[in-house]
């Protein structure tokens, strides 16, 4: 759980006419803009694209078809571009709930780092959680 201070710090990301007058400084930067410009295209914002619970479900319609794409055995170039699309998905979550997703992965990578993994029966798991 973290502190008011963290919190705060994590709800200082920016909106999408924020991101749309911000003068990328690296590539991330370029890529949350693109990301803006595509909401701001197409009005997600005031046709209901950045409720949650509609993201929700299109971030499981999305991840379905990435799954599908790497059972099916579909070609590496298809399974990419699902990933993108999950990707951009993500980013645009960020955007609609105005979090700083990459001060948020910063921050998720320190702690992910110390955890020790685990062997789960499907493979190898990085968790806090511990079986009893």
């Amino acid at each position: 759980m973290m502190n008011g201070r963290a919190a705060l710090l994590f709800m200082n990301g920016r909106s999408v006419e924020q991101w749309m007058n911000h003068d990328p400084l690296n590539e991330w930067e370029a890529m949350m803009k693109k990301v803006a410009a595509f909401h701001a295209k197409h009005d997600f914002a005031g046709q209901n694209g950045h409720d949650m619970g509609y993201r929700l479900a299109l971030t499981i319609e999305e991840l379905g078809e990435l799954a599908a794409a790497v059972t099916k055995g579909k070609p590496l170039e298809e399974c990419a571009e699902e990933m993108a699309d999950v990707l951009i998905l993500l980013m645009g979550h960020s955007l609609a709930m105005e979090v700083d997703l990459k001060a948020a992965f910063e921050k998720k990578y320190a702690r992910i780092m110390q955890r020790k993994a685990l062997q789960g029966r499907l493979g190898v798991r990085v968790t806090e959680y511990r079986p009893e």
